[in-house]
Protein backbone atom coordinates (compact mmCIF):
# COMPACT_ATOMS: atom_id res chain seq x y z
CA UNK A 1 0.00 0.00 0.00
CA UNK A 2 3.01 2.09 0.69
CA UNK A 3 5.39 1.41 -2.04
CA UNK A 4 6.05 4.50 -4.57
CA UNK A 5 4.97 3.48 -8.28
CA UNK A 6 8.06 3.77 -9.39
CA UNK A 7 9.53 0.83 -7.54
CA UNK A 8 6.14 -1.08 -8.70
CA UNK A 9 7.05 -0.03 -12.24
CA UNK A 10 10.55 -0.92 -12.54
CA UNK A 11 10.47 -4.16 -14.02
CA UNK A 12 8.62 -2.51 -16.93
CA UNK A 13 11.90 -0.04 -17.65
CA UNK A 14 13.31 -1.12 -20.66
CA UNK A 15 15.37 0.95 -22.95
CA UNK A 16 12.66 1.64 -25.47
CA UNK A 17 9.82 2.60 -22.47
CA UNK A 18 12.14 4.96 -20.49
CA UNK A 19 13.24 6.64 -23.98
CA UNK A 20 9.82 7.66 -24.45
CA UNK A 21 9.38 8.58 -21.03
CA UNK A 22 12.45 10.90 -21.08
CA UNK A 23 10.66 12.45 -24.50
CA UNK A 24 7.45 13.04 -23.13
CA UNK A 25 9.31 14.56 -19.70
CA UNK A 26 11.21 17.02 -21.86
CA UNK A 27 8.01 17.90 -23.46
CA UNK A 28 6.28 18.41 -20.28
CA UNK A 29 8.91 20.67 -18.83
CA UNK A 30 8.43 23.02 -21.43
CA UNK A 31 4.75 23.23 -21.10
CA UNK A 32 5.66 23.79 -17.09
CA UNK A 33 7.92 26.52 -17.37
CA UNK A 34 5.91 29.71 -18.50
CA UNK A 35 3.32 28.03 -15.74
CA UNK A 36 5.50 27.67 -12.59
CA UNK A 37 6.37 31.58 -12.92
CA UNK A 38 2.89 33.00 -13.67
CA UNK A 39 1.70 31.04 -10.92
CA UNK A 40 4.44 32.37 -8.38
CA UNK A 41 3.72 36.12 -9.50
CA UNK A 42 0.20 35.66 -9.18
CA UNK A 43 0.51 34.08 -5.76
CA UNK A 44 2.30 37.41 -4.12
CA UNK A 45 5.99 35.54 -4.65
CA UNK A 46 9.30 36.13 -6.91
CA UNK A 47 9.05 33.99 -9.98
CA UNK A 48 12.15 31.72 -9.09
CA UNK A 49 10.24 30.31 -6.32
CA UNK A 50 7.70 28.75 -8.87
CA UNK A 51 10.58 26.85 -10.77
CA UNK A 52 12.17 25.64 -7.51
CA UNK A 53 8.85 24.45 -6.90
CA UNK A 54 8.07 22.37 -10.48
CA UNK A 55 11.89 21.39 -9.44
CA UNK A 56 11.77 19.80 -6.28
CA UNK A 57 8.39 18.61 -6.00
CA UNK A 58 7.83 17.66 -9.18
CA UNK A 59 10.15 15.07 -8.77
CA UNK A 60 9.63 14.10 -5.08
CA UNK A 61 6.06 14.01 -6.43
CA UNK A 62 7.20 11.93 -9.52
CA UNK A 63 9.56 9.20 -7.42
CA UNK A 64 7.51 8.61 -4.07
CA UNK A 65 3.87 9.00 -5.42
CA UNK A 66 1.13 6.21 -5.83
CA UNK A 67 0.19 7.21 -9.77
CA UNK A 68 2.26 6.34 -12.77
CA UNK A 69 1.81 9.53 -14.95
CA UNK A 70 1.18 12.31 -12.62
CA UNK A 71 3.06 15.42 -12.51
CA UNK A 72 3.63 18.13 -9.48
CA UNK A 73 4.36 21.34 -9.50
CA UNK A 74 2.33 24.79 -8.68
CA UNK A 75 -1.50 25.05 -9.76
CA UNK A 76 -3.77 27.90 -9.80
CA UNK A 77 -5.81 26.42 -7.29
CA UNK A 78 -3.29 27.30 -4.52
CA UNK A 79 -3.06 31.26 -5.82
CA UNK A 80 -6.13 33.19 -3.73
CA UNK A 81 -5.18 31.22 -0.43
CA UNK A 82 -0.92 31.88 -0.85
CA UNK A 83 -1.89 35.40 -1.97
CA UNK A 84 -3.59 36.17 1.24
CA UNK A 85 -1.38 33.92 3.45
CA UNK A 86 1.42 36.10 2.07
CA UNK A 87 -0.09 39.44 2.64
CA UNK A 88 -1.00 38.54 5.90
CA UNK A 89 2.14 36.62 7.49
CA UNK A 90 5.06 36.83 4.96
CA UNK A 91 7.14 34.73 2.92
CA UNK A 92 8.32 33.24 5.79
CA UNK A 93 4.56 32.64 7.39
CA UNK A 94 4.34 30.64 3.61
CA UNK A 95 6.76 28.62 4.03
CA UNK A 96 5.86 27.30 7.32
CA UNK A 97 2.00 27.43 6.06
CA UNK A 98 3.36 25.09 3.41
CA UNK A 99 5.12 22.53 5.83
CA UNK A 100 2.52 22.08 7.90
CA UNK A 101 0.26 21.19 5.46
CA UNK A 102 2.56 18.07 3.84
CA UNK A 103 2.62 16.98 7.60
CA UNK A 104 -1.04 17.09 7.28
CA UNK A 105 -0.70 15.58 4.03
CA UNK A 106 1.04 12.94 4.95
CA UNK A 107 -0.86 11.94 8.14
CA UNK A 108 -4.07 12.08 6.07
CA UNK A 109 -2.03 9.00 3.73
CA UNK A 110 -0.95 7.00 6.80
CA UNK A 111 -4.56 7.12 8.25
CA UNK A 112 -5.60 6.23 4.61
CA UNK A 113 -8.11 8.63 4.01
CA UNK A 114 -7.30 9.12 0.32
CA UNK A 115 -9.64 7.20 -1.00
CA UNK A 116 -12.57 9.14 0.71
CA UNK A 117 -11.84 12.17 -0.85
CA UNK A 118 -13.24 11.19 -4.34
CA UNK A 119 -16.03 10.80 -2.96
CA UNK A 120 -16.39 14.51 -2.10
CA UNK A 121 -19.70 15.76 -4.47
CA UNK A 122 -19.04 17.09 -7.58
CA UNK A 123 -20.60 20.47 -7.14
CA UNK A 124 -18.43 21.25 -4.14
CA UNK A 125 -15.55 20.77 -6.58
CA UNK A 126 -16.88 23.17 -9.35
CA UNK A 127 -17.92 25.48 -6.60
CA UNK A 128 -14.75 26.48 -5.23
CA UNK A 129 -12.73 26.06 -8.39
CA UNK A 130 -15.11 28.47 -10.43
CA UNK A 131 -14.53 30.75 -7.32
CA UNK A 132 -10.82 30.24 -8.05
CA UNK A 133 -10.91 31.37 -11.35
CA UNK A 134 -13.09 34.05 -11.10
CA UNK A 135 -10.49 35.17 -8.25
CA UNK A 136 -7.52 34.43 -10.20
CA UNK A 137 -9.21 36.53 -13.04
CA UNK A 138 -9.51 39.76 -10.69
CA UNK A 139 -5.53 39.43 -10.12
CA UNK A 140 -4.47 39.89 -13.36
CA UNK A 141 -6.59 42.93 -14.70
CA UNK A 142 -3.55 45.32 -13.10
CA UNK A 143 -1.38 43.73 -15.56
CA UNK A 144 -3.15 43.29 -18.52
CA UNK A 145 -4.48 46.66 -18.68
CA UNK A 146 -1.12 48.39 -17.03
CA UNK A 147 -3.06 49.98 -13.95
CA UNK A 148 -0.94 51.95 -11.70
CA UNK A 149 -3.32 50.94 -8.41
CA UNK A 150 -0.18 50.31 -6.25
CA UNK A 151 -0.48 47.20 -3.95
CA UNK A 152 -4.33 45.73 -4.41
CA UNK A 153 -6.56 44.63 -1.28
CA UNK A 154 -6.81 40.78 -0.48
CA UNK A 155 -10.60 40.43 -1.01
CA UNK A 156 -12.96 40.25 -4.58
CA UNK A 157 -14.84 43.45 -3.96
CA UNK A 158 -11.71 45.84 -2.84
CA UNK A 159 -9.78 44.54 -6.04
CA UNK A 160 -12.31 45.78 -8.37
CA UNK A 161 -13.23 49.22 -6.53
CA UNK A 162 -9.42 49.47 -6.80
CA UNK A 163 -9.38 48.91 -10.37
CA UNK A 164 -12.58 51.53 -11.02
CA UNK A 165 -10.94 54.34 -9.31
CA UNK A 166 -7.51 53.91 -11.30
CA UNK A 167 -9.29 53.18 -14.86
CA UNK A 168 -7.56 56.54 -16.27
CA UNK A 169 -3.83 55.09 -15.52
CA UNK A 170 -4.87 52.47 -18.34
CA UNK A 171 -1.71 51.39 -20.63
CA UNK A 172 -2.28 50.78 -24.39
CA UNK A 173 0.94 49.70 -24.79
CA UNK A 174 0.54 46.91 -21.68
CA UNK A 175 -2.88 46.40 -23.19
CA UNK A 176 -1.50 45.57 -26.54
CA UNK A 177 0.99 43.40 -25.86
CA UNK A 178 -1.53 41.66 -23.38
CA UNK A 179 -4.15 41.19 -26.29
CA UNK A 180 -1.57 39.40 -28.57
CA UNK A 181 0.03 37.38 -25.69
CA UNK A 182 -3.71 36.32 -25.52
CA UNK A 183 -4.45 35.54 -28.96
CA UNK A 184 -1.49 33.62 -29.27
CA UNK A 185 -1.84 31.32 -27.01
CA UNK A 186 -5.93 31.08 -27.92
CA UNK A 187 -5.27 30.68 -31.84
CA UNK A 188 -1.73 28.85 -31.33
CA UNK A 189 -3.35 25.16 -31.13
CA UNK A 190 -4.12 25.33 -34.79
CA UNK A 191 -0.59 25.53 -35.90
CA UNK A 192 0.57 23.09 -33.10
CA UNK A 193 -0.37 20.99 -30.39
CA UNK A 194 3.05 19.88 -29.28
CA UNK A 195 4.53 23.17 -28.36
CA UNK A 196 2.41 25.05 -25.82
CA UNK A 197 0.80 28.55 -26.82
CA UNK A 198 1.99 30.05 -23.46
CA UNK A 199 5.33 29.43 -24.20
CA UNK A 200 4.98 30.92 -27.86
CA UNK A 201 3.36 33.95 -26.48
CA UNK A 202 5.78 34.86 -23.78
CA UNK A 203 8.66 34.25 -26.56
CA UNK A 204 6.93 37.02 -29.39
CA UNK A 205 6.26 39.01 -26.72
CA UNK A 206 9.01 39.39 -24.74
CA UNK A 207 11.18 39.87 -28.06
CA UNK A 208 9.19 42.35 -29.00
CA UNK A 209 8.98 44.49 -25.88
CA UNK A 210 12.80 44.12 -25.60
CA UNK A 211 13.62 44.86 -29.69
CA UNK A 212 11.21 47.22 -29.76
CA UNK A 213 11.97 49.25 -26.11
CA UNK A 214 8.04 49.38 -25.84
CA UNK A 215 6.97 50.61 -22.41
CA UNK A 216 5.57 47.68 -20.11
CA UNK A 217 6.22 46.20 -16.68
CA UNK A 218 8.18 43.40 -16.55
CA UNK A 219 9.69 40.65 -14.62
CA UNK A 220 13.30 42.77 -14.38
CA UNK A 221 11.20 45.68 -12.77
CA UNK A 222 9.00 44.35 -10.40
CA UNK A 223 11.30 41.44 -8.96
CA UNK A 224 14.82 42.22 -9.83
CA UNK A 225 17.35 39.58 -11.15
CA UNK A 226 15.73 35.96 -11.15
CA UNK A 227 18.49 33.66 -9.30
CA UNK A 228 19.61 30.75 -12.19
CA UNK A 229 20.60 28.56 -8.65
CA UNK A 230 18.86 26.39 -6.33
CA UNK A 231 19.65 27.92 -3.32
CA UNK A 232 20.97 26.13 -0.02
CA UNK A 233 17.93 24.48 1.64
CA UNK A 234 17.56 26.67 5.65
CA UNK A 235 14.81 26.03 7.92
CA UNK A 236 12.13 29.02 8.01
CA UNK A 237 11.48 30.50 11.45
CA UNK A 238 9.11 28.70 13.67
CA UNK A 239 7.37 30.76 15.96
CA UNK A 240 4.56 28.89 17.76
CA UNK A 241 1.83 31.67 18.24
CA UNK A 242 2.24 32.31 14.19
CA UNK A 243 2.38 28.23 13.85
CA UNK A 244 -1.24 27.92 15.75
CA UNK A 245 -2.47 31.18 13.36
CA UNK A 246 -1.86 29.20 10.34
CA UNK A 247 -3.13 26.09 11.51
CA UNK A 248 -6.28 26.34 9.12
CA UNK A 249 -4.57 27.79 5.80
CA UNK A 250 -2.16 25.12 6.18
CA UNK A 251 -5.26 23.02 6.44
CA UNK A 252 -6.46 24.69 3.62
CA UNK A 253 -3.63 23.90 1.30
CA UNK A 254 -3.53 20.71 2.29
CA UNK A 255 -7.52 19.75 1.84
CA UNK A 256 -6.87 21.64 -1.87
CA UNK A 257 -3.60 19.67 -2.38
CA UNK A 258 -5.44 16.57 -1.76
CA UNK A 259 -8.00 16.82 -3.77
CA UNK A 260 -6.03 18.63 -6.85
CA UNK A 261 -3.63 15.88 -6.79
CA UNK A 262 -6.15 12.92 -6.66
CA UNK A 263 -8.71 14.23 -9.13
CA UNK A 264 -5.42 14.62 -11.58
CA UNK A 265 -4.49 11.03 -10.50
CA UNK A 266 -8.02 9.56 -11.31
CA UNK A 267 -8.21 11.34 -14.45
CA UNK A 268 -4.74 10.01 -15.44
CA UNK A 269 -5.85 6.34 -14.50
CA UNK A 270 -8.97 6.86 -17.02
CA UNK A 271 -6.38 7.78 -19.61
CA UNK A 272 -3.98 5.16 -19.36
CA UNK A 273 -6.00 2.05 -18.17
CA UNK A 274 -4.25 1.94 -15.02
CA UNK A 275 -5.20 2.47 -10.86
CA UNK A 276 -2.75 4.46 -8.94
CA UNK A 277 -2.52 4.46 -4.86
CA UNK A 278 -4.60 7.58 -3.46
CA UNK A 279 -2.76 6.83 -0.18
CA UNK A 280 0.82 6.82 -1.43
CA UNK A 281 0.09 9.58 -3.48
CA UNK A 282 -0.74 11.84 -0.40
CA UNK A 283 2.05 10.66 1.20
CA UNK A 284 4.67 11.98 -1.63
CA UNK A 285 2.83 14.95 -2.16
CA UNK A 286 2.90 15.49 2.03
CA UNK A 287 6.77 14.84 1.40
CA UNK A 288 7.32 17.00 -1.55
CA UNK A 289 5.31 20.28 0.53
CA UNK A 290 7.60 19.38 3.39
CA UNK A 291 10.98 19.46 1.31
CA UNK A 292 10.42 21.88 -1.16
CA UNK A 293 9.85 25.08 1.98
CA UNK A 294 13.52 24.19 2.67
CA UNK A 295 14.60 25.70 -0.59
CA UNK A 296 11.88 28.46 -0.98
CA UNK A 297 9.50 26.95 -2.63
CA UNK A 298 5.83 27.24 -2.32
CA UNK A 299 3.11 24.12 -2.35
CA UNK A 300 2.98 21.45 -4.60
CA UNK A 301 0.05 19.45 -5.87
CA UNK A 302 -0.80 17.65 -9.09
CA UNK A 303 -1.20 19.34 -12.51
CA UNK A 304 -4.20 17.72 -14.33
CA UNK A 305 -3.29 19.78 -17.23
CA UNK A 306 0.89 19.20 -17.40
CA UNK A 307 -0.31 14.90 -16.46
CA UNK A 308 -3.00 14.96 -19.37
CA UNK A 309 -0.09 16.02 -21.44
CA UNK A 310 2.66 13.93 -20.24
CA UNK A 311 0.30 10.86 -20.84
CA UNK A 312 -0.78 12.11 -24.55
CA UNK A 313 2.90 12.67 -25.65
CA UNK A 314 3.55 8.93 -24.36
CA UNK A 315 4.45 8.75 -20.42
CA UNK A 316 3.64 6.08 -18.93
CA UNK A 317 5.89 5.64 -15.37
CA UNK A 318 6.93 8.24 -13.10
CA UNK A 319 10.60 8.58 -15.00
CA UNK A 320 8.80 10.85 -16.96
CA UNK A 321 8.30 12.91 -14.23
CA UNK A 322 11.52 12.89 -12.96
CA UNK A 323 12.81 13.95 -16.44
CA UNK A 324 10.23 16.99 -16.50
CA UNK A 325 11.72 18.35 -13.18
CA UNK A 326 15.57 18.06 -15.01
CA UNK A 327 14.19 19.60 -17.65
CA UNK A 328 12.98 22.48 -15.89
CA UNK A 329 16.25 22.60 -14.07
CA UNK A 330 18.47 22.45 -16.96
CA UNK A 331 16.33 25.81 -17.91
CA UNK A 332 16.27 27.81 -15.01
CA UNK A 333 20.24 26.98 -14.91
CA UNK A 334 20.92 27.74 -18.60
CA UNK A 335 18.08 30.23 -19.62
CA UNK A 336 17.31 32.12 -16.10
CA UNK A 337 18.98 34.86 -16.38
CA UNK A 338 16.73 35.98 -19.55
CA UNK A 339 13.54 35.16 -17.91
CA UNK A 340 13.89 38.81 -16.27
CA UNK A 341 12.48 40.16 -19.51
CA UNK A 342 9.16 38.97 -19.79
CA UNK A 343 6.52 41.49 -19.90
CA UNK A 344 3.84 41.11 -16.57
CA UNK A 345 0.72 41.91 -19.59
CA UNK A 346 2.06 38.71 -21.49
CA UNK A 347 2.21 36.85 -17.71
CA UNK A 348 -1.07 38.20 -17.29
CA UNK A 349 -2.71 36.95 -20.16
CA UNK A 350 -1.37 33.20 -19.16
CA UNK A 351 -3.13 33.44 -16.17
CA UNK A 352 -6.38 34.59 -17.70
CA UNK A 353 -6.29 31.63 -19.95
CA UNK A 354 -5.56 29.18 -16.94
CA UNK A 355 -8.67 31.10 -15.13
CA UNK A 356 -10.96 30.63 -17.89
CA UNK A 357 -10.16 27.42 -18.48
CA UNK A 358 -10.35 26.31 -14.50
CA UNK A 359 -14.11 28.20 -14.35
CA UNK A 360 -15.76 25.04 -16.23
CA UNK A 361 -18.67 27.49 -17.40
CA UNK A 362 -20.46 24.28 -19.18
CA UNK A 363 -20.41 22.15 -16.58
CA UNK A 364 -21.19 25.10 -13.74
CA UNK A 365 -24.18 25.34 -16.30
CA UNK A 366 -25.43 21.45 -16.26
CA UNK A 367 -25.36 21.76 -12.48
CA UNK A 368 -27.53 24.73 -12.21
CA UNK A 369 -29.92 21.72 -14.03
CA UNK A 370 -29.55 19.18 -11.09
CA UNK A 371 -31.40 18.61 -8.22
CA UNK A 372 -32.02 21.61 -5.78
CA UNK A 373 -29.69 20.32 -3.26
CA UNK A 374 -26.84 20.13 -6.00
CA UNK A 375 -27.72 23.64 -7.17
CA UNK A 376 -27.83 25.11 -3.56
CA UNK A 377 -24.42 23.28 -2.38
CA UNK A 378 -22.70 24.69 -5.93
CA UNK A 379 -23.66 28.61 -5.46
CA UNK A 380 -23.00 28.28 -1.79
CA UNK A 381 -19.64 27.56 -2.37
CA UNK A 382 -19.18 29.55 -5.31
CA UNK A 383 -20.49 32.48 -3.78
CA UNK A 384 -18.29 32.02 -0.12
CA UNK A 385 -15.11 31.49 -2.45
CA UNK A 386 -15.55 34.70 -4.22
CA UNK A 387 -16.90 36.90 -1.68
CA UNK A 388 -15.71 35.76 1.20
CA UNK A 389 -12.53 33.37 1.94
CA UNK A 390 -11.17 30.39 0.45
CA UNK A 391 -10.90 28.13 3.68
CA UNK A 392 -14.56 29.10 4.95
CA UNK A 393 -15.37 27.87 1.71
CA UNK A 394 -13.65 24.57 1.60
CA UNK A 395 -15.19 24.50 5.49
CA UNK A 396 -18.76 24.79 4.46
CA UNK A 397 -18.02 22.56 1.58
CA UNK A 398 -16.59 19.86 3.39
CA UNK A 399 -19.46 19.72 5.91
CA UNK A 400 -21.39 20.24 2.71
CA UNK A 401 -19.85 17.03 1.30
CA UNK A 402 -20.34 14.87 4.55
CA UNK A 403 -24.19 15.55 4.74
CA UNK A 404 -24.48 15.12 0.94
CA UNK A 405 -22.11 11.65 1.19
CA UNK A 406 -24.83 10.30 3.58
CA UNK A 407 -27.46 11.40 2.15
CA UNK A 408 -26.41 9.50 -1.11
CA UNK A 409 -24.93 6.24 0.77
CA UNK A 410 -28.67 5.90 2.31
CA UNK A 411 -29.83 5.68 -1.21
CA UNK A 412 -27.36 2.95 -2.18
CA UNK A 413 -28.76 -0.84 -2.02
CA UNK A 414 -25.74 -1.77 -2.79
CA UNK A 415 -22.71 -0.43 -1.00
CA UNK A 416 -20.05 -3.33 -2.80
CA UNK A 417 -18.65 -0.76 -5.04
CA UNK A 418 -18.27 1.86 -2.66
CA UNK A 419 -16.62 -0.64 -0.45
CA UNK A 420 -14.34 -1.68 -3.21
CA UNK A 421 -13.54 2.10 -4.29
CA UNK A 422 -12.28 2.39 -0.31
CA UNK A 423 -9.73 0.14 -1.00
CA UNK A 424 -6.59 0.83 -1.81
CA UNK A 425 -5.31 -1.54 -4.31
CA UNK A 426 -3.02 -1.14 -7.25
CA UNK A 427 -4.13 -2.23 -10.85
CA UNK A 428 -1.81 -5.54 -10.80
CA UNK A 429 -4.40 -6.35 -8.10
CA UNK A 430 -7.51 -6.24 -10.47
CA UNK A 431 -7.82 -9.02 -12.73
CA UNK A 432 -9.58 -6.96 -15.47
CA UNK A 433 -7.39 -4.44 -15.32
CA UNK A 434 -6.99 -2.61 -19.16
CA UNK A 435 -3.44 -3.61 -18.78
CA UNK A 436 -3.62 -7.08 -19.42
CA UNK A 437 -5.53 -6.42 -22.68
CA UNK A 438 -4.03 -5.35 -25.96
CA UNK A 439 -5.87 -2.36 -27.19
CA UNK A 440 -5.88 -1.75 -30.65
CA UNK A 441 -3.84 1.23 -32.28
CA UNK A 442 -6.30 4.69 -32.53
CA UNK A 443 -8.26 2.94 -29.59
CA UNK A 444 -8.34 4.71 -26.36
CA UNK A 445 -9.68 3.54 -23.01
CA UNK A 446 -10.96 5.65 -20.13
CA UNK A 447 -12.69 4.37 -16.83
CA UNK A 448 -14.63 6.45 -14.21
CA UNK A 449 -13.40 4.65 -10.85
CA UNK A 450 -16.33 5.73 -7.98
CA UNK A 451 -20.89 5.96 -7.98
CA UNK A 452 -20.24 9.45 -7.99
CA UNK A 453 -17.19 10.92 -8.88
CA UNK A 454 -18.53 12.11 -12.48
CA UNK A 455 -16.29 15.04 -12.59
CA UNK A 456 -13.51 12.70 -13.83
CA UNK A 457 -15.35 12.61 -16.71
CA UNK A 458 -15.74 16.01 -17.01
CA UNK A 459 -11.64 16.82 -16.81
CA UNK A 460 -11.32 13.44 -19.19
CA UNK A 461 -13.26 15.73 -22.06
CA UNK A 462 -10.94 19.06 -21.45
CA UNK A 463 -7.53 16.73 -21.37
CA UNK A 464 -9.05 15.34 -24.56
CA UNK A 465 -8.39 18.69 -26.01
CA UNK A 466 -4.40 18.48 -26.00
CA UNK A 467 -4.29 15.54 -28.02
CA UNK A 468 -3.66 16.65 -31.61
CA UNK A 469 -4.97 13.99 -33.35
CA UNK A 470 -8.84 12.02 -32.12
CA UNK A 471 -9.11 8.45 -31.74
CA UNK A 472 -10.78 6.46 -33.94
CA UNK A 473 -12.86 4.81 -31.42
CA UNK A 474 -13.35 5.92 -27.64
CA UNK A 475 -14.05 3.15 -24.36
CA UNK A 476 -16.11 4.22 -21.40
CA UNK A 477 -15.36 1.45 -18.71
CA UNK A 478 -18.25 1.73 -16.61
CA UNK A 479 -17.96 -0.98 -13.97
CA UNK A 480 -17.43 0.82 -10.87
CA UNK A 481 -20.25 3.23 -11.70
CA UNK A 482 -23.31 1.99 -9.61
CA UNK A 483 -25.31 4.92 -10.42
CA UNK A 484 -25.87 7.29 -13.05
CA UNK A 485 -27.56 11.20 -12.25
CA UNK A 486 -28.48 13.95 -14.51
CA UNK A 487 -25.07 15.32 -14.43
CA UNK A 488 -23.39 11.81 -15.22
CA UNK A 489 -25.93 11.50 -18.52
CA UNK A 490 -24.95 15.00 -19.29
CA UNK A 491 -21.41 14.30 -19.37
CA UNK A 492 -22.04 11.01 -21.18
CA UNK A 493 -24.00 13.35 -23.68
CA UNK A 494 -21.23 15.49 -24.35
CA UNK A 495 -18.61 12.81 -24.83
CA UNK A 496 -20.72 11.35 -27.55
CA UNK A 497 -21.05 15.04 -29.06
CA UNK A 498 -17.57 15.17 -29.17
CA UNK A 499 -16.87 11.61 -30.37
CA UNK A 500 -19.56 12.33 -33.17
CA UNK A 501 -17.60 15.72 -34.28
CA UNK A 502 -14.36 14.23 -34.68
CA UNK A 503 -15.69 11.24 -36.60
CA UNK A 504 -14.85 8.76 -33.66
CA UNK A 505 -16.86 5.95 -32.32
CA UNK A 506 -18.06 5.95 -28.70
CA UNK A 507 -18.41 2.45 -26.75
CA UNK A 508 -19.35 1.99 -23.38
CA UNK A 509 -18.20 -1.25 -21.28
CA UNK A 510 -19.42 -2.67 -17.59
CA UNK A 511 -22.73 -0.92 -17.67
CA UNK A 512 -24.59 -1.67 -14.74
CA UNK A 513 -28.21 -1.92 -14.99
CA UNK A 514 -29.17 1.57 -13.62
CA UNK A 515 -27.36 3.44 -15.52
CA UNK A 516 -28.51 1.29 -18.55
CA UNK A 517 -32.29 2.17 -18.05
CA UNK A 518 -31.13 5.69 -16.80
CA UNK A 519 -29.47 6.51 -20.48
CA UNK A 520 -32.62 4.79 -22.25
CA UNK A 521 -35.20 7.40 -21.00
CA UNK A 522 -32.57 10.17 -21.26
CA UNK A 523 -32.59 9.10 -24.84
CA UNK A 524 -28.45 8.47 -24.74
CA UNK A 525 -28.66 5.12 -25.51
CA UNK A 526 -30.55 5.44 -29.12
CA UNK A 527 -28.06 8.45 -29.67
CA UNK A 528 -24.93 5.59 -29.01
CA UNK A 529 -26.47 2.62 -30.12
CA UNK A 530 -27.38 -0.69 -28.27
CA UNK A 531 -24.38 -1.89 -30.44
CA UNK A 532 -21.96 0.09 -28.70
CA UNK A 533 -22.75 -0.98 -25.36
CA UNK A 534 -21.50 -3.89 -23.43
CA UNK A 535 -21.37 -5.93 -20.38
CA UNK A 536 -17.31 -6.09 -20.38
CA UNK A 537 -14.24 -4.72 -21.67
CA UNK A 538 -13.26 -7.71 -23.77
CA UNK A 539 -16.38 -7.73 -25.80
CA UNK A 540 -16.19 -3.87 -25.89
CA UNK A 541 -12.46 -3.93 -27.58
CA UNK A 542 -14.10 -6.41 -30.32
CA UNK A 543 -16.83 -4.05 -31.39
CA UNK A 544 -13.59 -1.42 -31.46
CA UNK A 545 -11.51 -4.11 -33.87
CA UNK A 546 -14.93 -4.34 -35.88
CA UNK A 547 -15.19 -0.82 -36.24
CA UNK A 548 -11.29 -0.92 -37.48
CA UNK A 549 -11.75 -3.57 -39.76
CA UNK A 550 -9.98 -5.70 -37.66
CA UNK A 551 -10.41 -9.40 -36.80
CA UNK A 552 -12.34 -10.06 -33.35
CA UNK A 553 -10.69 -12.11 -30.43
CA UNK A 554 -13.68 -13.13 -29.42
CA UNK A 555 -16.49 -12.51 -26.62
CA UNK A 556 -15.60 -12.41 -22.93
CA UNK A 557 -15.86 -14.58 -20.06
CA UNK A 558 -18.45 -11.90 -18.61
CA UNK A 559 -20.36 -11.29 -21.55
CA UNK A 560 -23.92 -9.57 -21.42
CA UNK A 561 -25.75 -10.94 -24.14
CA UNK A 562 -28.31 -8.29 -23.87
CA UNK A 563 -28.88 -4.55 -23.45
CA UNK A 564 -32.38 -5.00 -23.56
CA UNK A 565 -32.90 -8.01 -20.88
CA UNK A 566 -30.31 -5.80 -18.06
CA UNK A 567 -32.93 -3.27 -19.00
CA UNK A 568 -36.08 -5.47 -18.56
CA UNK A 569 -35.15 -7.11 -15.44
CA UNK A 570 -34.37 -3.43 -14.14
CA UNK A 571 -37.63 -2.11 -14.99
CA UNK A 572 -39.12 -5.41 -13.65
CA UNK A 573 -37.87 -4.42 -10.40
Amino acid sequence: MFKPKFFTVLPELTPDRVMKDMVAGIMVGIVALPLAIAFAIASGVSPDKGLITAVIGGFLVSFLGGSRVQIGGPTGAFIVILYGIVQQYGINGLLVATMMAGVILVLMGIAQFGSLIKFIPYPVIVGFTSGIAVIIFSSQVKDFLGLETGPLPGDFIGKWTAYASHIGTFSLSSFLVGMLSLLIIVFWPRVSRKIPGSLIAILVSTLLVHLLHIDVPTIESRFGEIPSTIPQPSFPTFDFSSVRQLIMPATTIALLGAIEALLSAVVADGMIGGRHKSNMELIAQGAANIVTPLFGGIPVTGAIARTATNVKNGGRSPVAGMVHAITLLGIMLLFGRWAKLIPMPALAAILIVVSWNMSEISVFKQLLKSPRSDVVVLLTTFGLTVVFDLTLAIEIGMLLSVILFMQRMAGLANVGIVTNELQDRDEEDDPNTIVTRKIPDGVEVFEINGPFFFGAASKFRDAMHIVENAPKVRIIRMRQVLTVDATGLNMLKELHEDCRKSGARLILSGVHAQPLSAMQQFGLLDDIGEENVFGNIDDALDRSREVLGLPKLGRGKNFVPSVEREIGKHLHK
